[in-house]
């Protein structure tokens, strides 16, 4: 493009040097005449001869001197520009860098999505000094927290376990009924949140990365009872501010899921979102698990289970943080047995709480089995 334009400007140039000097040898030409028409006769007082050397001499020699004059002076330009971004350059880099430093919008507004995933890896790169584990660690956050539909806050969970009055008391079948109620702000990013029971493995996995699916719970089939039974699960109250909102369940054999309409929200508008739903745990499982599958900040969970026949219970947070949560048991003088769960931090989803009980009955074996062998 540059060789183009140079180009067109030599022509332009040599056509008007051209031109000036004809117009030059005309007047010239004219001058060295005597008109003996009385139509020239008006030509007689002007200055001819010095019109016609004025635009001679700038057709040819100011052409020529500009022709090649005009190398040494892009030559000149190029020097002096040189310097002055060589003299400018540290300054307007530090101006840059700070813009971008103190001001990400700015470096929103002029960066793609993939120069910001470059920028991002190359920045964690030199701050670990290992590119390869940062281009995975930032792989990583990037799938979780900003591909993530959503993000939750202020997270607040009650459990209550107690026994399965509809199966037997102990072993094989025997079972614990677990409500479970959650609290937390979001915006949502659908109309519509699903939740889903399944049997399958693999439909619980692909169920886990569903964007559409708010939350789901895989059911063992080896317990007898059908995932889509309402026994096995069933969700029983949600509302969006304080305001309940209607439940569509639908089933086929292994698998439910339920749809909740949220109504007319805003894509910008935070609101609370309130839910319980009920499930069967297995009692000798010895396990409950919840799992956080969005990114979330705040998170405080309660597990109450004063009337199930527990010993003890053992938590295990699942938090990849530097930062423990906070563990409280409630002292064994109160009738109510409860274990509170507390986190201030950021959360990654596909992290989590389990809890971990002790039956009382198998504490009482082992005891009894201690003695008879004294």
């Amino acid at each position: 493009m540059d060789r183009l334009l140079d180009r067109l400007y030599k022509t332009k140039l040599r056509f008007a040097g051209l031109v000036s000097a004809v117009l030059g040898i005309g007047f010239l030409l004219v001058s060295g005449a005597t008109p003996s028409s009385p139509a020239w006769r008006w030509l007689v007082g002007w200055p001819t001869n010095e019109i016609g050397t004025t635009l001679l001499s700038a057709g040819v020699i100011a052409t020529i001197f500009e022709y090649y004059a005009r190398k040494e002076a892009d030559e000149r330009t190029s020097h002096h520009l040189r310097q002055a971004i060589r003299h400018e350059a540290p300054v307007i880099r530090d101006a840059v860098l700070d813009s971008f430093a103190f001001r990400p919008e700015t470096l929103r507004n002029i960066a793609s999505t993939d120069t910001l995933d470059r920028i991002a890896t190359n920045a964690i790169g030199l701050r670990l000094g290992d590119e390869r584990l940062a281009a995975e660690a930032y792989a990583n956050l990037r799938d979780q927290v900003i591909h993530s539909p959503e993000r939750w806050r202020n997270v607040d969970v009650l459990v209550s376990l107690a026994p399965w009055s509809a199966g037997p008391a102990s072993g094989k079948g025997s079972m614990f009924t677990a409500t479970i109620r959650w609290e937390y702000q979001v915006r949502p990013a659908t109309p519509t949140m699903r939740f889903a029971c399944v049997a399958d493995a693999s439909e619980y996995r692909e169920l886990l990365r569903d964007p559409t699916v708010a939350s789901v719970w895989h059911f063992d089939s080896t317990t007898g009872l059908d995932a889509a039974d309402r026994e096995a699960f069933e969700l029983l109250h949600f509302s969006v501010d304080g305001k309940r909102r209607t439940i569509r369940r639908t089933e086929r054999r292994g698998s439910q899921i339920y749809a909740v309409n949220l109504g007319r929200t805003q894509p910008d508008d935070e609101v609370t979102v309130a839910l319980t739903y009920r499930t069967l745990v297995q009692r000798h499982g010895h396990v409950l698990y919840l799992d956080v599958p969005r990114p979330t900040h705040g998170f405080h969970t309660r597990f109450d289970y004063t009337a199930a026949p527990i010993s003890y219970v053992t938590v295990l947070d699942y938090f990849a943080s530097p930062h423990s949560a906070r563990i409280d048991q409630s002292p064994a003088s109160t009738p109510t047995k409860t274990i509170d769960v507390n986190f201030d931090g950021q959360i990654f989803p596909r992290a989590g709480v389990a809890f971990v009980w002790v039956l009382a009955g198998e504490t009482q074996a082992v005891t009894s089995t201690d003695d008879s062998t004294i």
